[in-house]
C-alpha cells in the first residue's frame, strides 16, 4: 500500500492524489498538517527519502524565515523544527515499502506508482 503525506491546500499535493487515484492502486491518505509525523516517523521518512532534514524543509515559508532562517541547527533541531510545524515539510510525499519520493514532478511520480 502507498501513503501519500497530503496537503489538500497545495496544487501539486492534490495532483499527486490525482494521479495516485487514477492508478488503481491501494493507498492511505496521510493529513500531515493535522496529524504531524513524530521525529522518529520523520527520521524513517528522510531515509526513505535519501535526504537531509534540511533538504525537506519548506525554507520560503513564513514560519522558517521568521524563525529559523540564518540560524546554525543540527539535523535533529531541524527534524524537531518540521515535528513542531509540519507546514514546514515539503509535499506531497508518496511511501511504497522502504522508498519514498517528493512527488512534485508528474514525471517523477508515474514510475514510482
Amino acid at each position: 500500500m502507498i501513503q501519500i503525506y497530503h496537503n489538500q491546500r497545495c496544487g501539486k499535493s492534490r495532483n499527486c492524489l490525482l494521479m495516485l487515484e487514477e492508478s488503481n492502486n491501494e493507498f492511505e491518505i496521510i493529513n500531515y498538517l493535522v496529524t504531524p509525523p513524530t521525529a522518529a516517523e520523520l527520521t524513517t521518512l528522510l531515509q526513505k527519502l535519501g535526504l537531509t532534514p534540511i533538504e525537506l524543509v519548506r525554507q520560503k515559508e513564513k514560519i522558517w524565515i521568521e524563525n529559523f532562517k540564518g540560524k546554525t541547527l543540527t539535523p535533529d533541531e531541524i527534524i524537531q523544527a518540521m515535528v513542531e510545524n509540519p507546514i514546514l515539510i515539503e509535499r506531497p510525499i508518496l511511501v511504497k515499502d522502504d522508498k519514498a519520493i517528493i512527488g512534485r514532478d508528474p514525471d517523477k511520480v508515474t514510475p514510482f506508482l
